[in-house]
C-alpha cells in the first residue's frame, strides 16, 4: 500500500517533533528531534492510555502504515511521545484527543516504567479513561478503532500483530487489578 501524501507529510512533521530526552532513571535531559532520539538509541518518554467504555470493554485500534515504528499493528492504548515542555498527563491528554477525539475526560494515573525494544526506548507513564462517546479518528495515525471486551483482546493478540509498548502498558495494569 503506498502511503498518502499527507500521511508521508505528517510522518515528517512527525519525526521533526522536539520530545523529552531523558536518562536511565527518567531525569530529563533536555529535548531532540524525535527521529534523532530513535536514531542514536536514546531514550524518551511515552505516555500510554488505554480507553475503556462504561461496559469495562477496551479500545483497540490499528495504526497507520505510514507510521515508523510498528506500522499497521494494533495498539491497546492511544498514546505517544512526550513532547519538550509537556509533563506525562499533558501528553496523555493531549494524545487521547488526537488520535481517538476524546476530550475531557478524567485521566486515572496507574504505572511507570521502563521499556526497551528495537528502535524503542522510552519511560513510561499508562493511564486509563472511561468514554462512551463517538470516537474521532485521526486518519494520520490511526486506520480504524473498536471496544472490545479484554479477554477477547487477550486471545486476539494470539493472533495478530500488537504493539508490544502498550502490551507491556496493559499487562502491567491487568496485573495490578488481580
Amino acid at each position: 500500500m503506498v502511503d498518502s501524501a499527507k500521511e508521508v507529510a505528517h510522518r515528517a512533521a512527525s519525526d521533526a517533533e522536539h520530545i523529552a530526552w531523558v536518562d536511565e532513571q527518567d531525569n530529563l535531559l533536555g529535548a531532540l528531534v524525535r527521529a534523532d532520539l530513535r536514531e542514536r538509541g536514546l531514550i524518551g518518554r511515552g505516555t500510554y492510555i488505554m480507553l475503556f467504555n462504561s461496559k469495562g470493554e477496551l479500545c483497540v485500534h490499528r495504526r497507520t502504515l505510514s507510521k515508523a515504528i510498528y506500522p499497521g499493528y494494533w495498539d491497546v492504548a492511544a498514546g505517544g511521545m512526550v513532547a519538550a515542555g509537556e509533563t506525562y498527563e499533558q501528553s496523555a491528554a493531549r494524545e487521547l484527543e488526537e488520535e481517538l477525539g476524546v476530550s475531557g475526560v478524567e485521566l486515572t494515573a496507574h504505572d511507570h516504567f521502563f521499556f526497551e525494544d528495537t528502535g524503542n526506548r522510552l519511560w513510561c507513564s499508562a493511564f486509563s479513561a472511561v468514554w462512551d462517546g463517538p470516537l474521532q479518528l485521526q486518519p494520520e495515525e490511526v486506520l480504524e478503532a473498536r471496544f472490545m471486551s479484554v479477554e477477547a483482546v487477550l486471545e486476539d493478540i494470539e493472533r495478530k500483530p500488537y504493539c508490544p509498548d502498550s502490551l507491556a502498558a496493559l499487562k502491567r495494569y491487568l496485573a495490578a487489578r488481580r
